[in-house]
């Protein structure tokens, strides 16, 4: 009696191991198609909010509204993607796509309180566009095909951004944050599903 109940533990043992490594392997699928849509619509809002402000803490203001609003349009679309497709946001390859994803973030916020300290403003965009697409490259790495393919076309776009003048600010965010999110979010959503 004793045997049939090993074999049977041993083969759940085997089971758990084999899903396990199935969700490592695993890619993120939960990047939100429609949200980066919704994203670069509101990007392109503030773009346009921005360029009407008459001092730079307005405009400041302006695009750090349009981060806190972004970053909620993505955090709600991925947690209703990851449930409308049956997936974990607390799976082994979820994590490793947040932990991939957050450092560049937290380095565009840092460095963004250093040029606000230096008085070097004019670096913002072209800051942000680049760290932004390091992001989505390093956390794409675990994500579908397109993903670092779009982190890496904010990253030219942000390499180009500090070669204009600082006057196109504005209209560079507005492309890179706003075009681009629009552009690839259509692409993820019409591949890979809201």
């Amino acid at each position: 009696m004793g045997q049939p109940a090993a074999m049977h533990e041993h083969a759940m043992d085997n089971l758990r191991f084999i899903r396990q490594t199935m969700e490592r392997a695993g890619a993120f699928t939960a990047v939100p198609g429609w949200g980066g849509v919704w994203m670069g619509v509101s990007a392109l809002l503030a773009a346009v909010i921005a360029s009407w402000q008459a001092t730079f803490d307005a405009w400041f203001l302006t695009w750090m509204c349009e981060a806190a609003l972004a970053l909620t349009i993505g955090a709600v679309t991925m947690v209703r993607k990851a449930r409308s497709g049956k997936h974990s946001l607390v799976s082994a390859p979820s994590q490793k796509f947040a932990l991939s994803f957050a450092p560049p973030l937290l380095a565009g916020a840092l460095l963004t309180w250093v040029l606000l300290r230096h008085g070097a403003a004019d670096a913002m965009p072209g800051t942000w566009l680049l760290l932004y697409g390091a992001g989505v490259i390093t956390g794409g790495a675990f994500s579908v095909r397109i993903v670092p393919v779009m982190g890496l076309c904010f990253m030219f776009w942000g390499a180009a951004t500090f070669l204009v003048p600082p006057a196109w600010g504005n209209l560079c965010l507005g492309i890179g944050f706003g075009g681009m999110h629009i552009v690839f979010g259509w692409l993820i959503a019409r591949r890979y599903g809201g």
